[in-house]
């Protein structure tokens, strides 16, 4: 591909890329495991309506320019704390991801760190169960921290005692999840809590998949353990807007128990011609449309729209469970709390029944450890469950009477 020299007709590049879709997995139907995420037909109507009210402003300039955007923001940080049992003093923003809000938070733990240890240079460790999302080795790796992964218990749950056995004097963060993204379970926080109480260490919760549900399911009657800032010793807290908050992409969340532990996050820096230049995320720019449609979102649905949703996926889930279930082998991986599940059966090649589904229109979600297929559920799926379950039956079937061995890799 060179770059055109001469100009094309409006009509015929957006033919082409409308045309190039065509090779796409068809995520409309629920055939793609994770990536893509919808509630109702309305609030994804709201959430486009919003962004493209915002389509051209920019969130880096919320502060001088687009008073709107500023207030917007401050107001979707101030719903999440309610939601999330913020204390007085506590604070958070916008980012564009999970990535960057857990790699925002691990800056601050380290800044943190070297400022109660009065050592600037002081590198320090992460300990983290094995089920962790992979962004935290990646803010290390940034950052030359050590990353300590801790296997996770039978369950599949995050081993507080070990977790603790893991941690030394140059440990500045331990981490669990809300849920962890292989197994939907959320780690007992409570426990973790215990472990940071006792250490004097700062504790984070990765709640990036099930923030922005896992209140709401609660409402519903289903058991949800504590996992936000209601545990005392939680210092931090990631979630995404636009997994379970159903917001366009690209839109996350950060939040601190005090500005204290926010200090380090924020970048600031008066070094160049232009003056003073200060960001609280990674990105300079980010996309107004984000804010715009995360608010909109949280203003239409409420608390009693949001638990609709979550009822409604939580029936969708459990529905999926008892149909995997029911397939002779299968058994689903611990006790998923949301609609994330890990299952697979200890007697089959699973990376078969994972081309079996493949080559029959699924993208197929994968665990390695221990093999296994994976689902990440929004209501896309509700209507793709009896052919998913269908399909799932005919791999399992079709790999048990033939021979061979599986090249398909998982890979998230």
């Amino acid at each position: 591909m060179r770059f055109p020299e001469n100009s094309r007709p409006r009509a015929e590049v957006l033919a082409q890329l409308k045309g190039l879709k065509s090779g796409d997995a068809d995520w409309k139907k629920g055939r793609v495991p994770l990536y893509v995420f919808k509630a109702t037909t309305e609030a994804a109507e709201v959430g486009q309506e919003a962004f493209n009210e915002y389509f051209t402003e920019n969130a880096l300039g919320g502060k001088r320019a687009f008073s709107s955007l500023k207030r917007m923001e401050d107001e979707v940080a101030a719903m999440a704390l309610d939601l999330f049992h913020a204390p007085e003093g506590a604070v958070g923003n916008m980012t564009t991801g999970g990535s960057e809000s857990i790699l925002m938070a691990v800056k601050a733990a380290r800044d943190f760190a070297r400022k109660q240890r009065c050592d600037k240079a002081h590198r320090g460790n992460l300990v983290l169960p094995a089920s962790a999302h992979p962004a935290f080795n990646k803010a290390a790796l940034l950052m030359d921290l050590e990353v300590r992964r801790v296997p996770v218990t039978k369950e599949f749950l995050a081993d507080p005692a070990a977790m603790a056995a893991a941690c030394d004097r140059d440990t500045i963060m331990i981490v669990g999840s809300a849920p962890c993204f292989p197994y939907g379970a959320i780690d007992p926080i409570r426990a973790l809590g215990a472990v940071a109480g006792s250490k004097n260490l700062w504790l984070h919760v990765d709640a990036c998949v099930g923030g922005y549900v896992a209140p709401f399911v609660r409402d519903e009657g289903y058991p949800i353990p504590d996992f936000d800032f209601a545990v005392p010793e939680v210092s931090s807290l990631s979630a995404d807007l636009h997994k379970f908050g159903f917001a366009p992409k690209p839109a996350s969340t950060v939040f601190y128990r005090d500005a204290e532990k926010r200090a380090g996050q924020t970048f600031s820096i008066d070094e160049w011609p232009n003056g003073r230049f200060v960001t609280e995320t990674l990105t300079g720019t980010r996309a107004g449309g984000a804010v715009a449609a995360a608010w909109a979102l949280m203003q239409t649905l409420g608390r009693s729209g949001y638990r609709k949703i979550a009822r409604e996926l939580m029936t969708m889930r459990d529905a999926y469970i008892d149909g995997i279930s029911a397939i002779p082998g299968f058994r689903v991986f611990g006790k998923p709390h949301l609609t994330l599940l890990g299952f697979g059966a200890a007697d089959l090649d699973m990376g078969r029944v994972a081309e079996g589904m493949a080559k029959r229109g699924w993208v197929p979600g994968m665990l390695k450890d221990p093999p296994g297929l994976h689902l990440m559920m929004s209501l896309l799926h509700a209507d793709a469950r009896s052919d998913y379950l269908r399909d799932l039956a005919a791999s399992a079937a079709e790999v048990r009477t033939s021979t061979g061995k599986a090249k398909i890799e998982a890979v998230y």
